[in-house]
């Protein structure tokens, strides 16, 4: 396929090196406000032209285009994009609202184009077999499940998420998006009600949260606890869910890099999971190229993102109301 790039930021440059890594994927232009930055991009990613105009970019001949720009631009450039016939890869979260997410989902149906979100954690060997083992019974009804993902945000990415609202600026838009959407992929069941608090401990600017602690209660009754956080330092990541006859324990699986470890523990002890390393973004690009081939689905889809969204804009009113939200 031929690839436009909108947004030349650093998760744009590690989706485009797994771009790259895919036979037959030819990067045609990237757009950046930045006509410098836009350069320095394409002439270290092999991308062949560069430019500061979307629709120039959108102009030429493509197949795809992965939108990498900051939180607030997804509509618009998703439309756009859309619009001008290419299938969409947008980062999370999708939109910065409800309907705006819902308009993107309709604008591809309408176009007859593929939408997806980079959920990228749903391509972890170690989640995937989590999902197996929970649907084959293996711990039991689950009943509970525990999501720390508290990490430190290096230097280079404490610009506009720790001190633009609106950009979506937050952690619970950075990371708990990520939280609903594995979540949802690993349960199976939807997330219906969310109470949290938010924090700010150090790092947060103004009005935005660094830390937030929620508890969601899915279909069924099934209660998670999510932890999300810029501010842990030498933190592991660390997924629990538990059932009526075992738990399952991954650590380390929730970060994009480095290895995981997948524990089953019943009456019978601990049994260690096969836990390959990935390169999540490969597998997620690679699913939606064989989509837009007709070849399966992308790892998570347009309404995927869309929801996860309304489980993060519900904790957000949650810790500004003090009470337990519906999400809608």
């Amino acid at each position: 396929m031929r690839w436009g790039v909108i947004g030349a930021s650093q998760i744009a440059e590690t989706v485009v090196s797994a771009i790259a890594a895919l036979p037959g994927q030819q990067l045609v232009g990237v757009c950046s406000g930045s006509a410098a930055r836009a350069a320095e991009f394409a002439s270290q990613h092999g991308v062949a032209g560069s430019t500061t105009d979307m629709h120039e970019l959108l102009a030429q001949p493509l197949d795809a285009v992965y939108i990498g720009s900051t939180n607030e631009r997804h509509h618009a450039q998703t439309l756009a994009a859309l619009d001008a016939g290419y299938h969409v890869m947008c980062e999370k979260p999708l939109a910065m609202t409800q309907p705006e997410a819902a308009e993107m989902v309709r604008r591809a149906g309408q176009r007859g184009k593929l939408l997806a979100t980079n959920h990228h954690l749903r391509a972890r060997p170690c989640h995937v077999r989590m999902r197996e083992l929970i649907e084959q019974g293996a711990i039991g009804d689950v009943h509970g499940v525990q999501v720390s993902h508290a990490v430190f945000l290096r230097q280079s990415l404490q610009g506009w998420r720790i001190d633009n609202p609106g950009a979506g600026g937050g952690v619970v838009l950075d990371i708990m998006v990520h939280n609903a959407d594995l979540l949802r992929y690993l349960l199976g069941r939807e997330p219906r009600r969310i109470a949290t608090f938010t924090q700010q401990f150090g790092m947060g600017k103004g009005k935005l949260e660094d830390g937030a602690m929620s508890v969601i209660e899915f279909d069924g009754g099934v209660l998670a606890q999510t932890h999300q956080s810029f501010v842990a330092a030498n933190a592991r990541t660390r997924l629990h869910v538990l059932g009526t006859r075992g738990t399952l324990y991954a650590v380390g699986s929730l970060s994009p890099a480095g290895d995981a470890t997948l524990t089953l523990r019943d009456d019978a002890g601990d049994h260690e999971e096969a836990s390959p390393t990935v390169n999540l973004y490969e597998v997620a690009m690679r699913a939606f190229v064989d989509a837009c081939a007709g070849r399966g689905a992308p790892l998570a889809d347009g309404a995927d993102g869309a929801k996860s969204l309304a489980v993060a804009l519900a904790a957000l009113r949650s810790a500004e109301s003090g009470r337990a939200e519906t999400i809608d």
